[in-house]
């Protein structure tokens, strides 16, 4: 079985979905949920069939909307109380538009890199740094992977906010990274008219949305580019979704090594993803 780890923040979170209609301003229905970029990647990534362990500050005690990740990943961090709790609130206006209106990142700064050495001193396949307070939080992180041990696949995600505080670290972590991940407004404030153009052997994925995944890779021809469709959803919840893509995605490059198939992998966890409300599909009998 393959092995992630995947380093980040599990938040509570309060997600507004603006609904259709003629209503102005339009209507919205709001539910509580947990969330956060490592969690859905790291439950994407589990669901598909990878052993996952997730570093992210947790709770003690537990309460027992947690219970459930607890049971589906190997989770080891800080211990911290539920007060402390990182937490968000997103508003998603539809049409693959959404607006981070708060982020509290809680005892985010208690994740600290000197404190996984075992953890990066064991094996695995693929290590992921979702999105942190900041970029040069993330760059902490893939600083001390590549010193404590060589030659490691290190993953990274972006947000919005991120690139437009700090771009010039984002950029940093793109080049440090051997698979990059964000949506197609990140890659516009990150790129702008530029072309993107991996490093030889990286993978750079920009999704977006219900129009699909494009995948860019540089090979001995030169950039080579693939669209990946997405599957046509109800989308009751699109909270997660690029992360669940990006989860699923990391899985199914250990699993099949093709991108490709990898990237289709993806799509499809993260479709079906946005069926439900959070990140309840992972916690759904088969």
């Amino acid at each position: 079985m393959s092995r992630i780890l995947v380093i980040g923040c599990v938040s509570f979170d309060t997600v507004h979905l603006e609904l259709s209609g003629d209503s102005s301003p339009p209507e919205r229905r709001t539910i509580k949920t947990i969330g956060g970029a490592a969690l859905y990647t790291a439950l994407a990534a589990a669901k598909v069939g990878a052993e996952v362990t997730l570093f992210a500050p947790k709770p003690q005690p537990m309460p027992d909307l947690l219970k459930p990740v607890e049971a589906a990943l190997n989770w080891q961090g800080p211990s911290i109380s539920i007060e402390q709790m990182p937490s968000l609130e997103i508003v998603h206006h539809g049409h693959d538009r959404a607006t981070l209106l708060n982020a509290s990142w809680g005892a985010e700064n208690l994740l600290q890199p000197e404190a996984m050495r075992e953890l990066v001193e064991t094996h695995f396949d693929i290590t992921h740094i979702a999105a942190l307070s900041s970029p040069a939080r993330q760059l902490e992180f893939m600083t001390y992977l590549k010193m404590v041990k060589a030659n490691q696949v290190i993953s990274v995600g972006t947000y919005a906010r991120a690139i437009a505080a700090d771009s010039a670290t984002v950029h940093e972590l793109l080049t440090g990274s051997d698979a990059f991940f964000m949506n197609s407004n990140e890659a516009s404030l990150l790129f702008g008219d530029n072309a993107i153009v991996p490093k030889e052997y990286q993978l750079i994925f920009v999704t977006a949305g219900g129009d699909g995944v494009d995948l860019y890779t540089t090979d001995s021809e030169g950039v080579q580019h693939e669209h990946i469709e997405a599957e046509v959803v109800d989308v009751v919840d699109p909270t997660g979704a690029g992360d669940s893509f990006c989860g699923a995605a990391l899985a199914g490059l250990t699993i099949y090594i093709n991108p490709v198939a990898a990237a289709q992998v993806g799509t499809l966890v993260a479709s079906k993803s946005i069926e439900y409300e959070g990140p309840s599909i992972y916690f759904v009998e088969e």
